[in-house]
C-alpha cells in the first residue's frame, strides 16, 4: 500500500500478494521486492528505450563480456589522470600527513600503476571512475564537494576499506611498501569483482 495523490493505493508487489501477511519468514523477501518496485516504478519506459537505444549502438554480445566498471569506463572514456592534481587536492587524517612514510609509498604506488589501475582505484574510494572537468579540486560526494582522503585506520593486516559517500581511503599503517601494493592491489580488485573481503 502507498499514498497516490492523497488516495490509499494497493499495489501487489507479486501475483496475490495483497492476501500474503508479512512476517518474519517471508520480510527480505518483501524488502527485496518493494525496492524493485519502487526503483522501477515510473522509469521502467525510459529504461527500456534507453536499453534499446544503447544496444542499437553497441551489440549485447559485446556487452555482456564487461563488467559494470568496465562498462562505465567505456562509455566515458578513461581520460589520463593528473596525479599532481590528484596528490594537490588529497586531504589526510587522523595522523597521517603529506610528509609520513605510508603517503609516500601510496602516491609511489600510483606512480607505478597504469592508468587503468589508478581509474580502478578512483571507483573503489569514490564510487566512479570519471574525475571532474574541472579536476579533482571539484571532486564530489553525497553532500556536495568534497576532496580526495586517506585516513589512517585500522591494523597492519587489514584490507584498505573506502566510504564512497566520502571520497575516503581508510589506509592501514603499512610496515612496507611491498604490503601496501599488494593489499591495495588485491582490494581494488575484488572490489570491481563485487565480492568484499574480512
Amino acid at each position: 500500500m502507498f499514498i497516490c495523490y492523497s488516495k490509499l493505493t494497493t499495489h501487489d508487489l507479486k501475483p496475490g500478494g495483497s492476501e500474503i501477511f508479512l512476517s518474519e519468514e517471508n520480510k527480505l523477501e518483501y524488502i527485496d521486492l518493494m525496492v524493485q518496485w519502487r526503483l522501477d516504478r515510473g522509469v521502467s519506459e525510459q529504461r527500456e528505450s534507453l536499453i534499446k537505444g544503447f544496444y542499437e549502438v553497441v551489440e549485447q554480445k559485446y556487452v555482456s563480456m564487461f563488467d559494470a566498471q568496465e562498462i562505465e569506463l567505456v562509455i566515458a572514456g578513461t581520460a589520463e589522470i593528473d596525479l599532481k592534481d590528484w596528490r594537490s587536492n588529497t586531504e589526510y587524517r587522523s595522523g597521517y600527513h603529506n610528509g609520513h612514510r605510508v603517503i609516500k609509498w601510496f602516491w609511489q604506488l600510483l606512480d607505478q600503476f597504469e592508468n587503468e589501475q589508478r581509474l580502478r582505484l578512483l571507483q573503489f574510494v569514490t564510487g566512479t571512475s570519471s574525475v571532474p572537468y574541472e579536476g579533482f579540486t571539484a571532486l564530489r560526494g553525497s553532500s556536495g564537494q568534497r576532496k580526495f582522503c586517506i585516513e589512517k585506520w585500522g591494523a597492519v593486516n587489514d584490507f584498505p576499506r573506502a566510504h564512497t559517500c566520502f571520497n575516503r581511503l581508510d589506509l592501514p599503517p603499512y610496515k612496507s611498501f611491498n604490503q601496501l601494493r599488494s593489499k591495495v592491489s588485491v582490494a581494488i580488485e575484488f572490489a570491481n569483482t563485487g565480492f568484499g573481503m574480512e
